[in-house]
């Protein structure tokens, strides 16, 4: 079974661009990682620093999503 919720690196955001000669060269923030909801088949906005912090808050999304299912199945 795939799981719904799964970590992928952030993609990069532009946050300007500077000149050197006759090239422009944009700069961008920092990357981190997301999570990406495999259901809906979109990115969540949320950033995390580090994979480590992203993997804990992707169990706890994939433990609420498991919990309502069942719960739906109960009743």
């Amino acid at each position: 079974m795939i799981s719904r919720f799964v970590v992928v690196p952030a993609a990069p955001s532009e946050t300007g661009s500077m000149r050197n000669g006759f090239r422009f060269y944009c700069q961008t923030a920092p990357l981190g990682f997301n999570l990406y909801d495999n259901q809906e088949k979109l990115r969540l906005k949320t950033v995390y620093q580090t994979r480590a912090e992203a993997e804990r808050a992707c169990q706890e999304f994939n433990q609420d999503s498991l919990q309502g299912m069942l719960s739906r199945q109960e009743g």
